[in-house]
């Protein structure tokens, strides 16, 4: 991959943190965090906030572009993966939810959609929950379903500009800080096609592969990185 300026969202543990290591090895990165600071790779810069807020996604853009003068792509991994059972609706929670998981990719993209040049690219993180509805957090798999549609219809608008928008849709991913006892981690592997859970590094190989040359034929598509899970 050429280098280029890549804003990299919820970048400071787990998969976002893999992405950031992935591409910092060719890329110049800013790397967006909320409350954790990242620890990143050296060279690698790092912008706070909450995104939340709508004015936060502009604020990050205008960072980037003050740090590198230039945007080249964005990966928007931050995410708000709260339980939403139906019987503890909290307007406020599922607000929030959606402001990161959703509107946090429109501003990103509005707010750099000025500064982005044929051949630049954005990359969603989504979810196989998208289309596979989690029990007990419903309106966690609608955001990441909205998401997935938002995606179609950037990279439709976009095209004739040649900016492509797409997103990756992990499966079951073996975070260290997720919570998981043996037991369900065992049933996440009993569930996928390939015998075990994937790791962040997978994700970040797929986001590495939507953003370089390799896919300039490739956008409005959400590419599904589970093992086989619930096939």
């Amino acid at each position: 991959m050429a280098r280029k300026a890549v804003l990299v969202t919820g970048g400071a543990r787990g998969i976002g943190a893999a992405i950031v290591v992935d591409l910092a090895a060719d890329c110049d990165v800013l790397v967006h965090y909320n409350t954790t600071r990242p620890e990143p790779p050296a060279g690698v810069a790092t912008v706070q906030g909450d995104l939340t807020d709508a004015h936060v996604p502009c604020q990050i853009v205008s960072a980037c572009l003050d740090r590198y003068g230039r945007i080249d792509a964005i990966v928007h991994n931050a995410g708000d993966i709260s339980t939403s059972p139906l019987d503890a609706y909290t307007p406020a929670d599922y607000r929030a939810m959606f402001d990161v998981n959703l509107f946090a990719a429109q501003g990103l993209l509005a707010a750099a959609q000025p500064h982005l040049q044929r051949g630049a690219a954005m990359v969603s993180i989504s979810s196989v929950n998208a289309v596979l509805p989690p029990m007990g957090a419903a309106m966690y798999g609608a955001s990441k379903a909205a998401l997935d549609l938002w995606t179609r219809g950037a990279a439709k608008e976009l095209g004739p500009r040649g900016i492509r928008i797409n997103a990756v849709a992990p499966g079951a991913i073996d975070v260290p800080d997720a919570g998981r006892d043996e037991v369900l981690k065992q049933a996440f592997v009993d569930m996928t096609a390939l015998g075990r859970m994937g790791q962040p590094e997978d994700i970040a190989q797929a986001v590495r592969f939507l953003l370089s040359d390799a896919a300039s034929f490739v956008t409005g598509e959400v590419l599904t990185v589970s093992g086989g899970y619930r096939l």
